[in-house]
């Protein structure tokens, strides 16, 4: 009886709640936080920790949460912001139990043990209702406001993670809360946290977020310190073994990308499917 009290009160790491707009974000979000006792990791948080790092103001507006222009999806800001929102994610998500609010945390942390992601919606016509009481508007111009909150968050997720954010495929829970009190959706979510965290999803879940913070030490170490051309970088590790993916324009800054990440203690095993393109040039 002990044993399965105990079990009850094993609770997962991360959350991450993405939501439509006038679908209860905020609402559900502080429910589900006071519930849990977890820490709520907002815009102001993420902004904070990237900030910190250089990463310049106008560069974050350009690309919070919005569809960017096709130059801006192409230059070297896009990576370069997406790989600090990982890096500031992944750094809260070290400190332990928290939920992250939207810019694509689903897709960041998905297939890590120990994280149920929730997608927050409601009918069309009560999302009208809200936005209307929101900014005192009208119809038309709630219209406007919702298609443009939904273009720019299915443009931010398919040019930053190539996925489709209304997708309930992409998460664990979806939750209509055009007819469900926050209060009771935050008690699902509390539900659903029991019934998938347990003591080996936490243990799995800490060393898939070490697997994935050494994986951005990597592109950091070669990319922003070594100051190696490889393009739209990226590193996936397992264990000790580190493997890069990118473009590069010679086969001599692909070698001196794997030799920079041999510099790393913890990598012991460098793969590479680096792609070499000769004259191969990305805007600035």
């Amino acid at each position: 009886m002990a044993a399965r009290a105990a079990e009850s009160e094993v609770i997962v790491a991360i959350i991450t709640i993405s939501r439509e707009l006038a679908a209860l974000g905020d609402e559900t979000i502080n429910e589900t936080a006071k519930t849990l006792n977890y820490r709520v990791i907002g815009k102001g948080v993420l902004e904070e920790r990237i900030k910190a790092c250089g990463f310049a103001l106008e560069k974050l507006e350009k690309y919070d949460e919005r569809r960017p222009s096709f130059f801006a999806s192409l230059s070297q800001d896009r990576d370069d912001y997406l790989h600090y929102l990982r890096t500031a994610m992944l750094a809260e998500a070290a400190d332990g139990n928290c939920i992250f609010i939207g810019r694509g945390a689903n897709i960041v942390f998905r297939n890590t043990p120990g994280m149920i992601s929730v997608y927050l919606v409601s009918p069309e016509d009560i999302r009208l209702k809200r936005v209307k009481s929101y900014f005192h508007c009208d119809d038309k111009r709630a219209k406007q406001i919702i298609n443009q909150s939904d273009y720019d968050r299915k443009g931010f997720h398919r040019y930053f993670y190539d996925a489709d954010w209304t997708d309930s495929g992409n998460y664990h829970l979806t939750i209509n809360t055009g007819y469900l009190h926050p209060s009771f959706a935050a008690e699902l979510i509390k539900s659903a946290v029991k019934r998938l965290g347990t003591p080996e999803t936490e243990g799995l879940g800490k060393i898939r977020l070490q697997e994935m913070t050494l994986a951005e030490q990597l592109i950091h170490h070669i990319i922003y310190e070594k100051s190696i051309a490889v393009h739209f970088l990226e590193a996936a590790v397992s264990g000790a073994t580190a493997t890069l993916y990118g473009v590069a324009n010679s086969q001599a800054l692909a070698e001196a990308a794997i030799a920079a990440a041999k510099e790393l203690p913890q990598v012991s095993q460098v793969q590479s499917e680096i792609q070499v393109v000769q004259e191969y040039n990305i805007m600035p």
